[in-house]
């Protein structure tokens, strides 16, 4: 099985790209996200790759980082969510929105994503949000150039964000608001805040966001 191709960028497409290494092109199906990363044709490439193979045919998907390869995996572990499907999520979304969307069960977001609908939202909100946490801490224990990345999404799992975000519901706030300003106190913060100061911050948020109860 392939899991890392290293070589130099041939062409572009929407969603893929060919990348020759050693004189053989390699065809790989890529997130936008990743595509983005890429230099122009003629210049050096690395691709995290998942293979699937099939009766019919071999399947190669890249990623410019472990991080987005395994959200395409967990991904996949949902009915109804296929390769392409998740290629088309992470298209979209981040793995940083991705786990803030799942972790605020706003399957809205995730619909945005072509070829979602609200049923498959429904389910990868609801049946991904007990294994984010440990997929978080895989992979920021095993790949610390992943840490960035994924702090934020471990704090907005944990006991005191979701306590936080409950009480800002109870004082009225609707639950996506009260999400997003838990997660931006959560990118500012190296260290995990307490309950009380989780809400004293977000309130600050909220307030310059100029949200209304």
């Amino acid at each position: 099985m392939i899991a890392k191709l290293k070589g130099v960028v041939d062409s572009v497409g929407p969603d893929r790209v060919v990348l020759d290494v050693n004189g053989v092109g390699y065809l790989i199906f890529c997130p936008a996200r990743t595509l983005s990363d890429l230099p122009p044709p003629g210049g050096a490439a690395t691709l995290l790759i998942d293979t699937h193979v099939r009766e019919d045919h071999i399947h190669l998907y890249g990623f410019s980082d472990s991080l987005e390869r395994e959200w395409f995996r967990l991904l996949q572990t949902v009915q109804g969510v296929g390769a392409r499907v998740a290629i088309g999520i992470l298209s979209v979304l981040g793995p940083a929105q991705l786990a803030e969307a799942i972790a605020a069960q706003d399957k809205a977001v995730i619909t945005q994503a072509p070829g979602v609908g609200a049923k498959v939202g429904q389910r990868i909100v609801t049946e991904l949000k007990d294994k984010v946490p440990s997929l978080i801490e895989v992979l920021t224990a095993g790949a610390p150039h992943d840490a960035d990345q994924t702090r934020t999404a471990r704090g907005l799992m944990s006991d005191a964000a979701a306590d936080a975000v409950s009480a800002l519901v109870n004082l009225g706030y609707r639950r996506v608001e009260a999400f997003t300003a838990v997660a931006a106190v959560a990118r500012g913060e190296d260290g995990d805040l307490q309950v009380e100061a989780l809400i004293r911050s977000a309130l600050r948020e909220l307030a310059q966001a100029g949200k209304v109860a």
